[in-house]
């Protein structure tokens, strides 16, 4: 599975002077988490986050005491944002991509072509992926396979996005096909096949 399977398309995208008000607007009416921040020549400069934007904004409490200091709040998407941004283009494998998640503790990735902004996974859109129903994930499987080697040629059983696969035909090569079609359907977490005739003997 490829980022471009999962992004969401056409991102929306905000401007270094955008205000942070009109930021945090479009994360609440949208349910983002962030948002790419592009230049004049709409190339990404940047991304403003949740984070990002709740740092230093809620006035504190007078009725409280606290110690002087601690972070001011910036008025415009610029003054806000992360730059450099990490980002990878949508032929990017989604497993390559869920590591950088997880390694660079972010919860959004931009996904470029080039320098231009395209889309945008965020962990969220990866969880949806993987609570898709089995039944969801069986018919996406099966429609590929019956496209590559016909219908009424392979059955499918799905079991939390585990698939297993029979073939009713002796072919290694076509199996092996049919395993990584199954291992690019959204939701899938692993596949294996099997030919029929040798589970039938078992």
């Amino acid at each position: 599975m490829r980022a471009r399977d999962l992004m969401t398309a056409p991102v929306i995208t905000v401007h270094p002077w955008t205000s942070a008000k009109v930021a945090a607007e479009l994360l609440a009416a949208h349910g983002f988490t962030a948002l790419p921040v592009v230049d004049d020549d709409d190339r990404l400069a940047g991304i403003v986050t949740e984070a990002d934007l709740i740092r230093g904004r809620i006035p504190a409490d007078p009725r409280y005491v606290r110690e002087p200091g601690g972070a001011t709040a910036g008025h415009t998407v610029g003054d806000l944002m992360t730059a450099p941004v990490t980002a990878m283009s949508s032929g990017t494998d989604v497993a390559d991509l869920c590591q950088a998640l997880v390694d660079a503790r972010i919860r959004a990735m931009p996904i470029v072509d080039g320098s231009a902004v395209v889309g945008i996974v965020t962990r969220g859109d990866v969880v949806r992926v993987l609570a898709r129903e089995d039944v969801d994930i069986a018919r996406d499987v099966k429609h590929r396979l019956e496209i590559y080697g016909g219908s009424g040629r392979w059955h499918v059983d799905v079991h939390d996005g585990l698939v297993h696969i029979t073939d009713q035909f002796d072919d290694d090569s076509d199996r092996h096909v049919a395993q990584l079609l199954a291992l690019a359907v959204p939701g899938v977490i692993a596949a294996e096949t099997a030919y029929a005739g040798e589970e039938q003997t078992r």
